[in-house]
């Protein structure tokens, strides 16, 4: 068997061929990213058997030389991040496509670097003797779960011929198809609405939490005092929570959130939980990658928010594997006396995808929530009533009483919304492919209560 090369399945192998070609192509970006189609050269190498007999079942190699274009200065590309899939055409004595599929395996792509594409494989079963041409046609570029789809602008000449020869005592038939399965474009991503991504197999996401059935917008139960009466620990309820994200994140995210409080002095230390294995890694990610940080509404007799955060990953993750957001603290210092409520409020995640790159901000709007904790408080200087604080009970920004976030620079979510062009519409062209932090990459799973 010719390592690399096209082989015969079924009987011994034959020599085998290989040819380069190269053509026009032009590479359209997911629809969501808002970016138009990028035009370049790609150049592939066809490897498949000489000869061939009628009935037999071939494989054939599609090696790039070329992809269309470079990776841009941007982003670096982790390793095996990037999966290609296409379409092989046959011709001549039989007509087929031939579903072409690589793995996802791919080096560290440099800012700026050559595009690097795993070789891509398929099978056909011969049917006719005669003459078959094989030649390169569409392909798909998938990374971190989305989907560039590359034309070619011209006509394509022949990679490759095989030979094939009628059975012994056989006789041939006309036509035939591919036994090679269907072509999938865009790897396995699990979970919520990828913004038109095509995927592999079904997707699962979405739904309700199995973290209970506590209603949204309801302050009873779970409620404790925060009186004199020498309690220093507080317990919150888990809520079920959603949110909606901003591209280039999901278009939804449906979880739970705990707030518990600690009192330090006449202040709160709050510590927010969230549902364990919220997310699938859609690429192998490195440690650090995520962090989380999330806005605490205050209501009742207080108002204002609060800014919590969480650290980032500590060990790195591999494609599928179950993500979690850290535990996120900040602190409480009340503005008014009487009964605060704690809400979970909007919710932030910086991605930094490699040491030295630019940090993307996915900015998730709450849309469902309810109070978590109710606290009896009494007033102190500089507390948040009417403001938004980073959490260390400092106020950085001032508002009527809303019980909204302001917009302020100590961490509001209102900085890190659609402004952010470069971080929200595109990340990166890989073979003219726009690679958007959207759809799988961020597909939170509701899993179980957090206890």
């Amino acid at each position: 068997m010719l390592g690399g090369a096209g082989i015969l399945l079924g009987v011994a192998a034959v020599p085998a061929q290989a040819a380069e070609v190269s053509y026009k192509t032009e590479c359209i970006p997911p629809a969501a990213s808002g970016l138009g189609p990028v035009e370049g050269t790609t150049k592939v190498e066809i490897t498949a058997p000489a000869t061939a007999k009628v009935g037999d079942e071939i494989q054939v190699v599609w090696k790039f030389v070329q992809a269309a274009s470079k990776n841009p200065d941007l982003i670096v590309l982790p390793k095996d991040s990037v999966k290609p899939t296409g379409t092989l055409k046959a011709s001549g004595a039989q007509t087929a496509d031939i579903a072409m599929e690589g793995p996802q395996k791919n080096p560290e792509i440099p800012k700026g670097g050559d595009m690097v594409l795993s070789d891509m494989t398929g099978k056909v079963k011969l049917t006719t003797a005669g003459d078959v041409t094989l030649t390169p046609d569409a392909y798909t570029i998938t990374a971190y779960s989305t989907d560039t789809k590359c034309t070619p602008q011209e006509a394509v000449p022949a990679a490759a011929t095989i030979k094939v020869t009628a059975a012994e005592g056989g006789s041939t038939t006309s036509g035939g198809s591919t036994s090679g399965g269907t072509t999938t474009s865009g790897g396995t991503a699990t979970g919520g609405d990828t913004g038109g991504t095509t995927s592999g197999g079904s997707t699962t996401g979405g739904g309700t939490t199995s973290g209970g059935t506590t209603s949204g917008g309801s302050t009873s139960g779970g409620s404790t005092s925060g009186g004199d009466d020498g309690q220093t620990d507080f317990a919150g309820k888990t809520v079920t929570t959603s949110f909606a994200c901003t591209s280039p994140g999901p278009a939804k995210i449906d979880s739970s959130a705990t707030i518990n409080a600690k009192k330090n002095g006449g202040s709160y230390d709050l510590t927010v939980k969230t549902a364990k294995g919220v997310m699938n890694s859609p690429a192998p990610l490195p440690a650090g990658a995520l962090k989380p940080s999330m806005m605490i509404t205050v209501g009742g007799d207080d108002s204002g928010s609060l800014k919590v955060e969480g650290p980032a990953n500590k060990d790195a993750l591999n494609t599928g594997d179950p993500v979690s957001l850290g535990d996120m603290t900040g602190t409480y210092k009340p503005g008014a006396d009487g009964k605060a409520t704690l809400s979970p409020g909007d919710l932030t995640i910086v991605v930094t995808l490699s040491a030295g790159s630019d940090p993307i901000t996915i900015p998730c709007k709450a849309t469902k929530t309810a109070v978590s904790l109710e606290l009896d408080v009494q007033k102190q200087a500089g507390g948040v009533s009417g403001a938004t604080t980073s959490g260390s009970g400092s106020s950085s920004g001032s508002s009527s009483g809303s019980s909204s976030s302001s917009s302020s620079s100590g961490g509001g979510l209102a900085e890190t919304g659609a402004n952010d062009h470069g971080g929200l519409r595109a990340l990166g062209f890989v073979a003219g492919t726009a690679i958007l932090l959207g759809g799988a990459v961020f597909i939170f799973l509701p899993h179980r209560r957090v206890r």
